[in-house]
């Protein structure tokens, strides 16, 4: 006889100090953001039988969960870049949801800003030069590269305008002008992110997301320990997983993202469409990121996304509030952002985000919003709709 599958909520979530953290290592931020999410919670470390973690280590989860003191019974380490982290929390949400897990930590923490100003480490301009990537490292395709390719097909087939993708990056910045941890909050125009230095054509520096330090943490649980936690439980309604290529000559088409997939996936499951949806976290590595993404979880038609991110529609005020702590482009961005997506949906979701906090019609709280992560140049995507207990 088949056992009914319990709910799967988020019910911590945290970041650890973020922005400029020059005096501590990735470890210390991964048990800095573990601590804050499980009193964010309320429950004792004791339950937590569960641990997705990667990026650091050799051996990773199996180094952070002893650096934590954790012995889980269940591990994740999947490493799919920017979307690693909606993908662990789709796979935690099936494991918990099969009882194969009752809590499982989605931890992270990075200093990439810190040693590059230690000289600890270089930037990377290319991911490796192994496999596939053979054919395209040797002649100066770098990871920017791919995208500023993507960005410029867009605007050919669609005429999407490069003060429209401005547009992306000028409310960025105006929702990070609303979070007092935003580490830029400034508020800019789309003359000055034209007029910016050139990075890879057409992407000027404010088409790019920042460099910083950081961490965060979030803890998923069975429905039964519900009762039992410190804040409003928020559900994972549904998830979706995909993966498009490594090699730019084997992506078919420049102007669809793996969230064409992904997303639809995750709203036929969540049993919800685009139309329900509250807020969007959107990864936001570069400014077409965000624009395609809208276009392909379904918020506008395919080469509309231009159009629909221009008149503030993005900002906490507008008609789809995106990235409300300002986003890649201006909060934070220490390597695989996508947990952070996780974490501002599940505040926003809470009513704990001060004065970005998204209100709707009547001034009540956001019920439904959606996480999506893209990694690599479009490689990967996983998106998760969350629901306000």
């Amino acid at each position: 006889m088949a056992v009914a599958a319990r709910k799967v909520a988020v019910v911590g979530v945290a970041l650890s100090d973020c922005g400029r953290v020059d005096e501590a290592t990735p470890y210390a931020l991964h048990a800095q953001a573990a601590r804050r999410a499980l009193a964010d919670s309320g429950l004792d470390r004791s339950v937590v039988d569960g641990l997705a973690s990667a990026g650091l280590g050799i051996l990773a989860p199996v180094e952070v969960a002893e650096y934590l003191g954790l012995r889980p019974t269940w591990v994740d380490s999947t490493a799919v870049g920017g979307s690693t982290w909606e993908v662990m929390a789709a796979h935690a949400a099936e494991a918990i949801a099969a009882g194969h897990a009752n809590a499982v930590l989605l931890v992270y923490g990075s200093t990439a800003r810190a040693d590059i100003k230690a000289k600890r480490r270089t930037a990377n301009l290319s991911f490796g030069a192994r496999g596939p990537l053979q054919f395209e490292v040797p002649y100066g395709h770098t990871l920017i590269s791919k995208y500023a390719m993507a960005a410029r097909r867009h605007m050919h087939q669609y005429g999407t305008t490069l003060e429209q993708l401005a547009e992306v990056a000028v409310q960025a910045r105006s929702n990070a002008a609303r979070n007092p941890d935003a580490m830029y909050r400034t508020p800019i125009t789309v003359d000055e992110v034209l007029s910016g230095p050139m990075i890879a054509d057409p992407f000027t520096k404010l088409h790019c997301c920042i460099r910083s330090d950081g961490g965060g943490a979030v803890l998923l649980a069975a429905e039964e320990y519900v009762a039992d936690t410190a804040k409003t439980p928020v559900w994972i309604l549904g998830s979706g997983t995909s993966v498009s290529h490594t090699t730019m000559s084997e992506w078919e088409d420049f102007t669809v993202s793996p969230a064409a997939v992904s997303g639809r996936l995750a709203f036929e499951r969540a049993g919800v469409t685009p139309a329900d949806i509250d807020l969007a976290e959107i990864y936001d590595a570069f400014t077409y990121m965000t624009l395609v993404t809208l276009e392909d979880l379904g918020f506008c038609a395919k080469g509309e996304g231009g159009a629909f991110v221009e008149k503030g529609r993005l900002t906490i005020d507008g008609d789809l509030p995106v990235n409300t702590d300002g986003g890649g482009l201006s909060a934070c961005h220490p390597g695989m952002r996508g947990l952070f997506l996780l974490i501002e949906a599940v505040r926003q979701l809470r009513g704990e985000a001060g004065d970005r906090q998204v209100r709707k019609s009547g001034g009540r709280l956001p019920r439904l919003a959606v996480a999506s992560g893209t990694g690599g140049w479009f490689c990967s995507s996983g998106t998760v709709i969350l629901e306000r207990g």
